[in-house]
């Protein structure tokens, strides 16, 4: 199956690189994911991130931290909690583009194995 050619995008600084592989490896643990995708639905403290993960608190904590110091997530202080919640809307179209990729691999694989 061939696909039209795109028009190749712009070559990449090494420091562009650097920042883009520093994005993905931010993503690259399952925790984090599961994280965001309790952030989904809107934010939430790590308490009740804690409750719905069945992760640590002191795992909740230090995955959030990663999140946040890499910009993917953004927290406000209320009272004596923090509030969590996704930086920004693009996340969901990434996370629909990788999940659907993801799906459709494992379709495909399944189809070979019949």
């Amino acid at each position: 199956m061939t696909r039209p050619a795109k028009k190749s995008p712009e070559r990449m600084s090494p420091a562009l690189l650097q920042g883009v592989a520093e994005q993905f490896k931010a993503l690259g643990e399952p925790s984090r994911l599961l994280l965001m995708n309790l952030l989904f639905d809107g934010e939430r403290t790590v308490g009740e991130l804690v409750a719905l993960s069945g992760l640590s608190q002191a795992n909740v904590s230090k995955q959030l931290g990663v999140l946040f110091r890499t910009g993917w997530v953004l927290r406000d202080k209320l009272g004596l909690n923090v509030l969590y919640r996704l930086a920004d809307d693009r996340t969901f179209t990434l996370c629909e583009l990788m999940c659907n990729r993801v799906r459709e691999q494992a379709t495909a694989a399944a189809d070979r194995l019949r």
